[in-house]
Parts: structure tokens; sequence; C-alpha cells
């Protein structure tokens, strides 16, 4: 992967340092020490440039980025794989039930990456597997891949800034109340490494936001925003007030019309981490959770 950055320096950074001018935008520490082992990584008007050198007004900055190494330990797999986007910079995904993100002890190639690896060395090209907002194996839907370090470090401080906005459609059980908030801390469950809990004295804040969209044969399609991004935070609110989701095997392990929890990831929408450009992307309700409405 290369990928080659051209910027002119403006006014307002006349006479700051390029190592001061790449901290504001936003390149980490690992990534200059790379370019500055990269040969021609970092260039001043043409010449091979240095962290320490003074930057004026109208000079010419070029950075490339270079990555000729792919994820070690992630084997390449020929699997289902359903890009929505692609550019230089970016992958969305919408991901498949039954599909971990990483490979982890019992699932070595039956993974996301797994196929993202395959698809990379297809078009023989490295690949550095970089997934930015995370799914649990049996939901679907959108996710974000970085596909160089830079856009990565980007992409992970909107994460933390919460910059990244999803919008999640859930099958509950139940009528669900037409609108809600839900704030409950969530903790772990005593004595599992996985479940999670309402935990009133020891939990960390947790805040949904949903609405009921349609109520019929007994379930709800309900549409959910997060403020904070516990791990298995609706699956555990829903719950909560009542609502669990069908085919939730930890929750509610009820298999009578879904096979797996009834969670999708339907909307995602950011700037783009490199263009600035407003990105929106829709990932329709899978057939397995409109047939129980149906």
């Amino acid at each position: 992967m290369k990928r080659i950055f051209t910027y002119t320096i403006p006014a307002e950074f006349d006479n700051c340092t390029l190592l001061s001018y790449l901290k504001e935008l936003q390149y980490s520490s690992q990534i200059i020490t790379h370019l500055k082992r990269t040969e021609n990584g970092i260039l001043l008007n043409g010449v091979w440039g240095r962290v320490r050198d003074v930057l004026h007004t109208d000079d010419t900055l070029t950075i490339q980025l270079i990555e000729s190494e792919s994820s070690e330990n992630i084997v390449s797999k020929n699997l289902p794989l359903e890009i929505v986007y692609e550019d230089e910079d970016i992958l969305v995904i919408n991901k498949a039930a039954d599909t971990p993100i990483h490979p982890s002890q019992g699932n070595y190639d039956n993974t996301l990456a797994n196929a993202v690896a395959y698809y990379y060395q297809q078009k023989g090209e490295a690949f550095t597997y970089r997934c930015i907002n995370r799914l649990d194996r049996d939901t679907t839907g959108l996710l974000i891949l970085a596909k160089h370090m830079y856009s990565a470090s980007i992409l992970s401080n909107m994460v933390q800034n919460r910059e990244i906005h999803r919008e999640y459609l859930a099958v509950a059980t139940g009528t669900v109340p037409s609108e809600g908030t839900v704030i409950a801390p969530i903790g772990r469950a005593y004595g599992s490494t996985i479940e999670r809990q309402v935990d009133a004295e020891n939990g960390d804040y947790a805040c949904t936001h949903y609405k009921t969209l349609e109520t019929k044969n007994g379930y709800s399609l309900v549409s959910l925003k997060l403020e904070t991004g516990r791990t298995h935070q609706i699956r555990v609110h829903m719950k909560h007030i009542g609502h669990p989701l069908p085919g939730d095997f930890l929750y509610n392990p009820d298999y009578s019309v879904i096979q797996r929890q009834a969670l999708h990831s339907h909307r995602l929408s950011f700037l783009h981490p490199i263009t600035k450009e407003l990105m929106e992307f829709v990932a329709e309700l899978p057939e397995d959770m409109k047939n129980i409405l149906q």
C-alpha cells in the first residue's frame, strides 16, 4: 500500500516546525516514526525533510506512506464479503451474521479478517487489518476498516470523540413504548468473562435512546442510538426494560423466530478521515429479521 499526501503550508503555520504541523494533522508519533524510517517518507520542497525543519508559507510538504507487509497470523480465506464502499483510505463493510471480527481461539479462519485478507491477496496488495468499529459475531451490518495507519489514527480519534454516528435496528420481544431513553450502568456479570448486566453499584454509565418503528406478531422493530459504547449495551438495556431481543443466546435464548440476536447496524455516518466529506451509508434489514415481522 502506498498513499501520497501533498500539503501547501498555510500562513498560520509559518515558522512552525514540521513536527508540530504533522501533529496538527493528527499524524501520530507511531506514524511519524514510520515516515522517518521510510526513504523520502517526508519531503519538504522536494528534499528529504526532518521533523525539526521550520516551515514557511506556501512550502510544499509531501508525505509518502508506504506499508509493504500484511497482517501476521491472519490466513486468507475465500469467505462472503459485502463491500459497501471502498477508496484509498477506508472500506465500509456490511457484515453477515455468524462472522467474528477478529481471529481468536476456535475462530482461526472463519472471520471478517480472513475474508479481507483473501480479498487483498487476490488483488496482489499488502493489507494490514484495522477494524474501527466492532460488532458482535451475530450482529449484522455496517462497520469501517481503515486501509492505512493514517486513516486508522484519525478514525480512532473520531471514535473516542463520538464523531462516528450509528443507528441500530433491533427486533425486540413485546410491545416496546413509542420512544424513550434507558440510562442504566453496565458491568460484567459475576463469574462470567462474556456476560454483562445492569449493575447500579459497580457498572459504567450507559445511555441508549430508542424509538419504536413498528409492532407486529408480538414483536417490535426498534431504532436505537447509543450515547455510550458499552459491551452488549443494546442487548442488556432492552432486557432491562423487559423487551429482550429474540435469539440472544446470553440474554434471551428463545430461537423460535430467529437463530441469532435480532440486531443490525443499519446506518453509519461520519466525516471522511482524509477528504472531510460527509459519508452516509445504509444497510437494509436482513431477511431473518424481516421475517419476524411478516
